[in-house]
């Protein structure tokens, strides 16, 4: 039997912080917290680097938004919108390190008839996985138009987000800031 759909929005960040752009997706809904009012009825999620984890968050999401770091052969920092139809051809290649984890959530949720109505991933191919906190130079200047896209994506939801008065600093940026000046200090 089939979850009734909430009219949820769920926005997802999937990434592994601790190796530079890999975490692209993570800094990408942390910035988008950062810099607007989230209204009721969307919820924001860091999924990390985790899986089946995420499944209960999904179940009755009428709407999910993925932000992932997607390694499409395209060039460094590249930017790409993948929905609906799409994802299964993007699944079939290996293009996100968490892609079992996503690609099995979504096998489940339609296994549940649970599958939500609109499914859209907003990626950025990856400059650097090194083992370190924060973004490439490249890819935190193209962090603000993956935020963008994210915006862009709530809004033909129907969601237009209101922008903070003043945008806060995140905990990942933070993070950071303090290992680079720590970096350069050492």
């Amino acid at each position: 039997m089939a979850e009734e759909k909430t009219g949820k929005v769920l926005v997802i960040g999937m990434g592994n912080v601790l190796m530079q752009d890999e975490g692209i997706g993570v800094r990408a809904v942390e910035e988008l917290e950062q810099r607007y009012h989230i209204p009721d009825g969307v919820e924001v999620v860091d999924g990390g680097t985790t899986g089946m984890e995420l499944f209960e968050p999904m179940r009755g999401a009428s709407s999910l938004v993925i932000a992932d770091a997607v390694n499409t052969g395209a060039a460094y920092g590249s930017l790409v919108r993948i929905a609906n139809e799409e994802i299964p051809a993007f699944f079939q290649t290996k293009l996100s390190n968490h892609q079992l984890g996503i690609s099995d959530l979504l096998a489940l949720l339609a296994l549940k008839g649970e599958t939500p109505e609109q499914v859209t991933i907003v990626g950025m191919v990856p400059h650097s996985l090194e083992n370190r906190l924060g973004l490439t130079p490249e890819a935190a200047e193209g962090l603000e138009a993956m935020v963008q896209m994210l915006v862009e994506e709530l809004a033909a939801l129907g969601i237009a987000l209101e922008p903070r008065s003043r945008a806060g600093n995140g905990h990942w940026k933070r993070e950071a800031e303090y290992e680079a000046a720590a970096g350069l200090a050492g």
